[in-house]
């Protein structure tokens, strides 16, 4: 038997290890609470909203004084404040969302603008099935109106005319030449302008060409075409010995299937360019143009100029005149007629396609339509026809012209009918001077 003594000092041992382990035991515990409550908590996400079945695409492009802005968040609030679609904007500034038909209030989230970007307000938008649903974002500070005199007001619609004057006259130079060697009145000319847009936007969005370098492929597109109809369809209707109306016949029927056909490929929508979006006017006095607008203007002359040179001191275009003039005569002096057809189809063709990019960029704000070409052949129809049928200069004089009226008549009359005094032009020149400008009283040939 163990003596007390022992026995009080085994038992007191004991009591401190119970003592130490039991205090270790509520140290873990206490340090195991601390780094739980220390952990963060995962929310969970929230629910991606789900795409309605009847959703709308909406997109724009985010272009800050010609600067593609990447990365930036916008988003779709519904009336009640609520986000119902978000995204960002790809490396070319372009943003699409999908959201269902209604009214929305588009923003950019701020935070997700680059340094020293601002956007100026929220765009509030109706969003409508089966309509180019666009919306637009103005950048930099806000713009404060300003009165400005009826003078000023005049220069630049002056300017804005013969802007869209030349346009007219780079696409219909090429229907007058064709009307003067051949006695066709295409009216499926149209058509030609709206395939050379067509191909300069496939060309821009599709294989990410420039617009510059994607509207010289799609000249070459409009050459192949011009070239192409005269071939299949109008080189033999002139073997036949068809007659003028039954080949204008053939004009209409041709121009409504190859306007449906690019609706069918196309689409029924306005889609945009890649390039020239979101243009700023600059002004130089009374003169307010974007940079998009004076290239156009720019463009345009340097074509007209090369086309006038090259019916005055070159070979074919004397032979062009020629045949215009008179076909038996040119004929019958060694030119080759069909030959010199044959070149005036493809230079319509490649005039008719850049005239519709131009259209574009200048007239629809940066985008293509199936049925551009359609709304700027009565307009071309009245300034080849104001000028002089058949003339290379009157056709430049008379678009200039139509141009012009167009654009002023935005001053006294809604802007939505403006294409109303180009066609009232037609009519007036066609009862009181029906050669035109430049046009002879009686064409022999």
């Amino acid at each position: 038997m163990a003596p007390p003594v022992v026995k009080r000092q085994t038992l007191a041992t004991l009591s401190r290890l119970l003592a130490f382990a039991l205090l270790t035991f509520f140290a873990l515990l206490s340090l195991a609470g601390t780094a739980s409550a220390q952990e963060p908590t995962t929310s969970p996400a929230p629910p991606t909203a789900p795409v309605p079945d009847n959703a709308v695409p909406v997109s724009g492009n985010l272009n800050n004084g010609g600067t593609r802005l990447a990365g930036v968040t916008v988003r779709a609030l519904d009336s009640s404040g609520t986000e119902v679609a978000a995204g960002e904007s790809a490396s070319n500034g372009r943003w699409e969302l999908a959201v269902a038909p209604g009214t929305y209030t588009f923003e950019i989230v701020a935070d997700t603008l680059p340094d020293g970007v601002s956007v100026q307000a929220a765009v509030e938008r109706e969003v409508v099935a089966g309509r180019a649903n666009t919306v637009i974002f103005s950048f930099g500070e806000v713009r404060t109106a300003s009165n400005v005199s009826f003078g000023e007001k005049l220069i630049r619609t002056t300017v804005d005319g013969l802007r869209f004057g030349l346009v007219i006259a780079i696409a219909g130079v090429g229907l007058s030449l064709i009307y003067g060697t051949t006695g066709l009145t295409n009216f499926a000319h149209g058509e030609m302008v709206t395939l050379g847009a067509v191909a300069a936007w496939v060309i821009n969005t599709s294989f990410g060409v420039p617009l510059i370098p994607a509207t010289i492929l799609a000249i070459l597109v409009g050459i192949g075409i011009g070239l192409l109809t005269n071939g299949i369809v109008w080189k033999p209707l002139r073997k036949r010995k068809t007659g003028l109306i039954a080949q204008l016949v053939v004009s209409i029927g041709l121009a409504i299937s190859l306007r449906y056909l690019i609706l069918i490929f196309f689409s029924d929508r306005a889609e945009p360019f890649d390039d020239y979006q979101g243009q700023v006017e600059k002004n130089w006095g009374p003169i307010a143009l974007t940079d998009a607008n004076a290239i156009v203007m720019i463009v345009s002359l340097v074509v007209l100029v090369g086309v006038a040179l090259l019916l005055e001191k070159t070979r074919i275009g004397k032979a062009m005149r020629a045949v215009s003039d008179n076909r038996d005569l040119a004929a019958s002096s060694g030119i080759n007629v069909e030959r010199v057809i044959m070149f005036v189809w493809g230079l319509g063709g490649g005039l008719a396609a850049l005239g519709g990019v131009l259209f574009g960029i200048s007239e629809l704000g940066g985008r293509v339509q199936w049925e551009m070409g359609f709304k700027l052949l009565l307009l071309m129809f009245a300034g080849i026809t104001l000028g002089g049928l058949g003339t290379a200069y009157g056709a430049l004089l008379g678009c200039v012209i139509v141009g012009l009226l167009v654009q002023l008549s935005t001053l006294i009359i809604n802007p939505d009918l403006k294409y109303i005094g180009g066609l009232l032009v037609l009519i007036v020149i066609l009862v009181v001077r029906p050669q035109g400008i430049l046009g002879s009283r009686q064409r022999i040939g």
